[in-house]
């Protein structure tokens, strides 16, 4: 082999080689930090800013409803129509009170129901005696609809078919993070799909964090654009 050759050959292999095309797109593909908002430690005291948890955890519906109580003071009757029902049976709890004393709540439970035709008469029986001038009562009956992965309802920000909560990061930084919900409770809501057992998300000051992402996403351009539309 001649000296020409082989130098040729030395250089080849010790030239620096170009990214491919694949190495490219392996480098625009690389999970970025996700984009989010931060909130300073004095800014979460002026806010109260609390955190909740993604957790598995009982999920009620409150089903009310008005009804009559009889003369003894102690069986209030009322009616129920579908969709809620369906969900009322003999044994939940109940909470009932006067429209006239709203603070005076009796417990109570659901001690009968009777299917009439689409709608159900539910009877509901007082621990105590009810109110002697009182004949009228609203009711709520407790539906427990299962253990469920779920979230506090007041997290959840809905944006037209969407529901999205803030998803704590790590402490200060807060990420938009879009769930699929199922059961909606009095309290908590169930969600099926985008968080996972021990998430910690934001649940009073949530709208804040919401205003605040979405003013950072929109950049100094729209800012701008703003303005002049404005002015």
């Amino acid at each position: 082999m001649s000296k020409v050759i082989f130098s040729l050959l030395l250089l080849f292999f010790f030239l620096p080689i170009p990214a491919t095309p694949a190495q490219d797109i392996r480098a625009h593909t690389r999970p970025a930090q996700p984009a989010g908002t931060t909130v300073t430690g004095s800014q979460a005291v002026d806010l109260t800013l609390t955190l909740g948890q993604a957790a598995i955890r009982p999920v009620q519906t409150w089903v009310r409803t008005a009804g009559t109580i009889d003369k003894a003071r102690k069986i209030v009757t009322a009616y129920l129509y579908p969709p809620d029902a369906g969900l009322i049976k003999v044994g939940q709890r109940v909470r009932a009170f006067t429209p006239e004393s709203k603070s005076s709540m009796y417990q109570a439970w659901v001690t009968r129901v009777v299917p009439q035709g689409a709608r159900v008469m539910v009877e509901v029986t007082l621990a105590a005696n009810g109110r002697a001038e009182s004949t009228n009562y609203v009711t709520e009956i407790v539906v427990d609809r299962g253990q469920f992965l779920s979230v506090p309802n007041e997290a959840i920000i809905e944006e037209g078919d969407k529901h999205v909560v803030y998803l704590q990061h790590h402490a200060g930084m807060y990420v938009p993070q879009e769930i699929q919900t199922g059961v909606q409770g009095e309290l908590y809501t169930q969600v099926l799909h985008g968080l996972d057992e021990g998430d910690q998300i934001v649940t009073f000051g949530s709208f804040f964090i919401d205003s605040e992402y979405k003013l950072k996403s929109s950049g100094p351009s729209a800012a701008s654009n703003e303005h002049q539309h404005h002015h």
